[in-house]
C-alpha cells in the first residue's frame, strides 16, 4: 500500500483527498497547508488523518508519493530537492486537472443517479403495472404497481424467468417476433384480470435488448360491470315484487311527485297509475295530511296514521318511511292498509288467541326452573301424578307457579292431545260460574243463548280442566263439583238429564283448606276427593338457591319481550336478591327483574344494585328480622296470611290507596288485588282511621 502526503489543502487537495480515501492501495498519512482553516484540513481531521502547517516535517518520513496541490512552482521545486530519491512527486497542475476531472465525473454520476431515481420514481408512481425483461427473458425491472397486481415482492421476481412468475406471459414471444401486442386480456395466477400491452426494446444496432409489458388491473371494472348487471336484475325483481304484492304501495321522489304505485294501491284507492305518477303526493288524499310530504320534511318515518283516500274516501292506515341513499333524501315509500280488512283480521286473531288460551297447555316440565331439593321433590310428584288419571291438588302461595305445574301435568299425561281448559274460580261471578262450568239448556234463564250452551267441563271432555283458586268456591258449587268427581257426569243449568264427561281435574289453591274445613267454608268430602295427590309447591324463600337459575331464565325471556340485551346480574345485586324473602315468589322476582331492565340504559348489559328497587327483609313489630323472631305457635298458613295482609296494607297505603298502582307495584292483577283486599277486610276508610 502506497503512503501519500498531500501538500496543499485547498480545492485540489480536498478533491484528491476524497478520491484517495476511496482507494484501497493508497493511504494518506498527512495533509499539510500553511492555512489551518483550509477545507482539506477539516476534511482530513474528520477522516482521522494527521494534519500540519509544515510539509517539511513529513518529507523525510516513510512517504511513497507526495502530491503538490498548492499550485506554487517554487513549492514543487523545493519538494523535489528535499525528497528522498524513492519518493515520487506529482506536480500541482496535474492535481488540478485530476481534481477537475474528478468533480466533473462526480457531477455526471450524480446527474445520472438523479435521472435514474426520477425514472424509478415515475415508474413506481404510475397506477399501471410494468415489467421489463432482458434478452434472456429474465425480469430486470418491476414497479410497485406490478408487485401489487401480481401479489409478489420485487426480491422474489428480479432475475427470475418471466414464465416462472407469470406462466401465461407472452413477453418471450414478443422478444422473438420483435412485434408489439396491444390491449391483450390476461388472467393472472392470483385470479386478477388485466389488460396488457407488450413492446419489444430494440437498440441502435437493431438488436433486441429486451421487452416490457404495461398492464392495468381491470378486476374491479369487471366486477363492477357484473354488479351493474346484478343491480339491473335486482331492480327488475323488486319492481316485480312491488307489482305483485298484496300490500298497497306508493313511492314518491324527493319533491313529492309520484314515481310508482302497484295494482293493490289502485284496488284500495280507486286511482290509476296515470292519476298518481308525476302528480303531487296530495292528489290521492280525501281527508287528512299527506304523510309523504311530512316524511320528506322531517326525514322521519310515520306509522299507523289513519286517513281517507281516493274518490270513495276509503278508510286506511298509512305507514310511510323516507328513502335515504348515502345520507341524501331520495324520496319516500308508503304502505296503505284497508282498515276494514285490519278489523276483520284483528277479530279473527282475537278469536284464535282465545281458542289457544283455552285449549292449549303452553308449558312443560322443561319450563319449570329449579334444581333445589324442594322443587325437585315437587317435580317428581307432579310427573308421577301426570301418569295417573287421579285428581291433583296443587298447593302453594300465590306466584309460586301452580299454573305452570298444571300445564306441565296435562302435557305429560295421555290427555295431552285433547283440550286443556283453565278456570279461575275467583275471577268469575258466582251467578255465572255454574253456567260457565256446567253449561245451560235453552231458556234456562233470561238472556240465555238459543239452543243452550256447553259448559267448560263438556268442552274439556277427554282432556283436563284446571280449577285455580278452588278454595274460593261457594258451598253449593262445591257440592256440584263433588258430583262431577264422584259420578263423572254434570247436569246443565235448567236441565234434568245428566251428561257423562271424562275429565281430569287439576285444582290449585293458596288457601289453608284444613282451616277452611274447620270454619265450615270447605266441604270435607270434596277435600278428600281432591287431595288424593297433593303437591306442595315451595315458595321462593324456601328454595333460595334457585334464584340464580330463575334470574337467568327471566333475563332471557324478558330480553325477547323488551328487545334488550341484558346478560347478567352483578355480584352485589345478586347478593341483594338472595337475601330478600320474596313474599310475591317467582311472580315478584319477574316483576323486579323486568322493572330493573326497563330502567336500564340501552347500552347497559348488567343489572346492578342501582337498577333494583329497594328490597327489605320482612321484620317484626319490634324491628327484628323475621328469621330471628320466636315462633308464636301459629301455623305456617296463618303466618303467611298475616304477612300478606301486612304487606298489602303497607303497599296500599304507600300508593295513596290507588288500587291500580298498588296492583302494578305488587305484580298482581287488579282483580286479584280486589279479592285480597276483601279477604283481609282492608279498605281505605278503616286504614285511614288506623293511621
Amino acid at each position: 500500500m502506497k503512503r501519500v502526503l498531500i501538500v496543499g489543502a485547498g480545492k485540489g487537495g480536498t478533491a484528491l483527498l476524497k478520491l484517495l480515501k476511496k482507494m484501497d492501495r493508497m493511504l494518506v498519512v498527512a495533509v499539510t497547508d500553511i492555512d489551518p482553516k483550509a477545507p482539506g484540513i477539516a476534511l482530513a481531521e474528520s477522516f482521522g488523518i494527521s494534519t500540519d502547517r509544515q510539509w517539511q516535517d513529513w518529507i523525510h518520513k516513510e512517504i511513497d508519493i507526495v502530491i503538490e496541490a498548492t499550485g506554487e512552482e517554487h513549492v514543487f521545486n523545493e519538494i523535489r530537492e528535499t525528497r528522498k530519491r524513492s519518493t515520487v512527486v506529482i506536480p500541482g497542475s496535474v492535481a488540478y486537472v485530476t481534481a477537475e476531472l474528478l468533480e466533473e465525473k462526480e457531477s455526471l454520476v450524480q446527474k445520472l443517479k438523479q435521472q435514474t431515481e426520477n425514472q424509478h420514481l415515475i415508474l413506481n408512481s404510475i397506477h399501471d403495472g410494468m415489467i421489463v425483461i432482458d434478452e434472456k427473458g429474465e425480469i430486470s425491472f418491476i414497479n410497485r404497481s406490478a408487485e401489487r397486481i401480481v401479489s409478489m415482492g420485487r426480491s422474489t421476481m428480479i432475475g427470475e424467468p418471466i414464465n416462472e412468475i407469470i406462466p401465461d406471459s407472452r413477453l418471450p414471444q414478443v422478444l422473438a417476433s420483435r412485434e408489439e401486442e396491444v390491449n391483450q386480456k390476461l388472467t393472472l395466477g392470483n385470479g386478477k384480470k388485466v389488460v396488457t400491452t407488450r413492446i419489444p426494446m430494440i437498440g441502435q444496432d437493431q438488436k433486441v435488448i429486451g421487452a416490457f409489458a404495461v398492464f392495468k388491473d381491470i378486476t374491479e371494472v369487471v366486477n363492477l360491470a357484473e354488479e351493474i348487471t346484478d343491480l339491473k336484475e335486482v331492480k327488475t325483481m323488486l319492481e316485480a315484487i312491488i307489482q305483485s304484492s298484496d300490500e298497497a304501495i306508493s313511492v314518491v321522489d324527493e319533491n313529492g311527485s309520484g314515481l310508482m304505485i302497484n295494482p293493490a294501491y289502485t284496488r284500495i284507492t280507486g286511482l290509476s297509475e296515470e292519476e298518481i305518477v308525476g302528480k303531487p303526493a296530495t292528489v290521492d288524499i280525501s281527508e287528512g295530511e299527506s304523510m309523504h310530504m311530512k316524511v320528506l320534511r322531517t326525514r322521519r318515518p310515520v306509522r299507523g296514521v289513519r286517513m281517507k283516500v281516493g274518490p270513495s274516501k276509503k278508510d286506511v292506515l298509512v305507514n310511510v318511511a323516507p328513502v335515504i341513499v348515502d345520507g341524501k333524501l331520495k324520496g319516500s315509500v308508503g304502505v296503505l292498509h284497508d282498515v276494514s280488512e285490519i278489523q276483520a283480521l284483528t277479530s279473527e286473531l282475537k278469536r284464535a288467541r282465545q281458542i289457544i288460551r283455552s285449549l292449549e297447555a303452553k308449558y312443560t316440565f322443561d319450563d319449570i326452573i329449579g334444581d333445589s331439593q324442594e322443587m325437585t321433590l315437587a317435580l317428581e310428584q307432579a310427573k308421577v301424578g301426570a301418569r295417573t288419571p287421579a285428581s291433583v291438588l296443587l298447593r302453594g302461595e300465590s306466584g309460586t307457579g301452580k299454573e305452570l305445574f298444571a300445564h306441565a301435568i296435562h302435557n305429560e299425561s295421555k290427555r295431552r292431545h285433547n283440550k286443556f281448559i283453565r278456570v279461575n274460580c275467583a275471577a268469575i261471578a258466582e251467578s255465572l260460574l255454574e253456567s260457565e262450568l256446567f253449561g245451560y239448556e235453552d231458556g234456562a234463564f233470561s238472556g240465555a243463548k238459543r239452543g243452550g250452551k256447553k259448559g267448560l267441563f263438556e268442552e274439556a271432555n277427554h282432556g283436563s280442566i284446571f280449577l285455580d283458586e278452588i278454595g274460593e268456591l261457594t258451598l253449593p258449587m262445591q257440592a256440584k263439583l263433588l258430583r262431577v268427581l264422584q259420578e263423572n257426569e254434570i247436569i246443565r243449568v235448567g236441565g234434568t238429564k245428566p251428561v257423562h264427561v271424562d275429565v281430569r281435574v287439576i285444582a290449585a289453591t293458596n288457601v289453608n283448606l284444613e282451616k277452611a274445613i274447620m270454619n265450615k267454608n270447605f266441604r270435607e268430602d270434596l277435600y278428600y276427593r281432591l287431595n288424593r295427590l297433593p303437591i306442595y309447591i315451595p315458595p321462593l324463600r324456601e328454595r333460595i338457591e334457585d334464584v340464580q337459575l330463575l334470574t337467568d331464565h327471566l333475563i332471557q325471556k324478558l330480553n325477547e319481550d323488551y328487545g334488550r340485551h341484558v346478560t347478567s346480574v352483578d355480584e352485589e345485586a345478586f347478593r341483594m336478591l338472595k337475601e330478600y324473602d320474596w313474599p310475591g315468589n317467582v311472580r315478584e322476582l319477574e316483576n323486579i327483574i323486568g322493572r330493573a331492565m326497563i330502567y336500564m340504559e340501552n347500552m347497559e348489559d348488567t343489572i346492578k344494585v342501582e337498577h333494583l328497587p329497594r328490597l327489605k327483609k320482612a321484620t317484626t313489630e319490634s324491628g327484628r328480622p323475621t328469621e330471628n323472631a320466636p315462633w308464636l305457635g301459629e301455623t305456617l298458613q296463618q303466618a303467611v296470611d298475616e304477612y300478606e295482609k301486612s304487606l298489602l296494607a303497607d303497599a296500599y297505603r304507600s300508593h295513596d290507596f290507588n288500587k291500580t298502582k298498588t296492583a302494578k307495584a305488587l305484580g298482581i292483577s287488579i282483580r286479584n288485588l280486589y279479592y285480597k283486599l276483601e279477604k283481609y277486610q282492608l279498605d281505605k276508610n278503616s286504614m285511614q282511621n288506623l293511621s
